[in-house]
C-alpha cells in the first residue's frame, strides 16, 4: 500500500492534471464514443481508462483502491508527458486535445 504522503501527493497531482469535472468528462466520453448510428450507454462510453478516471473523480480519497492508484499514476504520467502544462495550448491540435480529454485533461481549459 502506498503511504499517506505518497497518496496525498498522487491525489494532488491527479487533480492538478485532471482539470475536467466528472460531468464534463462523462459528457465528453459519450460524445467521443458516439457514431452516426448510436450513442453508447453512459456507463460504457469511452475508453476503459476514461471510465476509470470518471469513477475516481466520484470517489473520496479514503475509498481509493490499489487499482485506482495505479490508474491515477498512469494518468498523471500520460498527461504530463503529452501536455505542455507550462505553455499556452494550441487550439488547432485537435487530435492531441481529444486524446488528453479522454484522460480528463482539457488543455484549452484555464
Amino acid at each position: 500500500m502506498t503511504d499517506a504522503l505518497e497518496m496525498d501527493a498522487l491525489w494532488e497531482d491527479f487533480h492538478r492534471v485532471v482539470n475536467m469535472t466528472s460531468a464534463e468528462l462523462a459528457a465528453w466520453l459519450r460524445v467521443s464514443d458516439a457514431d452516426e448510428s448510436a450513442e453508447p450507454l453512459p456507463d460504457r462510453a469511452g475508453s476503459e481508462t476514461g471510465q476509470h478516471v470518471l469513477a475516481i473523480l466520484q470517489k473520496r480519497r479514503t475509498d481509493l483502491t490499489e487499482d485506482d492508484l495505479r490508474v491515477m499514476e498512469e494518468v498523471v504520467d500520460a498527461v504530463t508527458e503529452r501536455a505542455d502544462l507550462e505553455n499556452e495550448p494550441v487550439a488547432e491540435d485537435t487530435d492531441r486535445r481529444h486524446r488528453l480529454m479522454t484522460l480528463g485533461h482539457d488543455p484549452l481549459k484555464g
